[in-house]
């Protein structure tokens, strides 16, 4: 399995595709299909069946989209950037963003 810089939680952007631009925040991430899937980002429609808890008819959400589309939001520009590792004093392995070395991880 991949090993991705992206978690559930991350604020990414699209960087390419038809949903090119649009940013949110990580929702689910699936390492065996090396896929993301990010809030309001791949909208698709789904008919399902009503079921006795829920109600029937047109459905939309988010489907899954490759990791390598997607990049991470830089916290300090708002910015797409890349991610690299930095370990701290304290002896913890961060998340750093390359273009202004802000730590991504909380």
């Amino acid at each position: 399995m991949a090993k991705f810089k992206i978690k559930k939680g991350d604020k990414v952007v699209v960087i390419t595709g038809r949903d090119k631009g649009k940013s949110g925040e990580v929702l689910r991430v699936l390492r065996e299909e090396q896929r993301v899937v990010v809030q309001g980002v791949q909208m698709i429609k789904r008919h399902t069946r009503q079921t006795p808890s829920e109600q029937g008819g047109i459905v939309e959400k988010e489907a899954a989209i490759h990791v390598s589309n997607v990049a991470h939001i830089d916290p300090k520009t708002n910015q797409p950037t890349r991610v690299g590792y930095k370990t701290l004093d304290d002896g913890r392995k961060v998340r750093v963003s390359k273009r202004s070395s802000e730590t991504i991880d909380a």
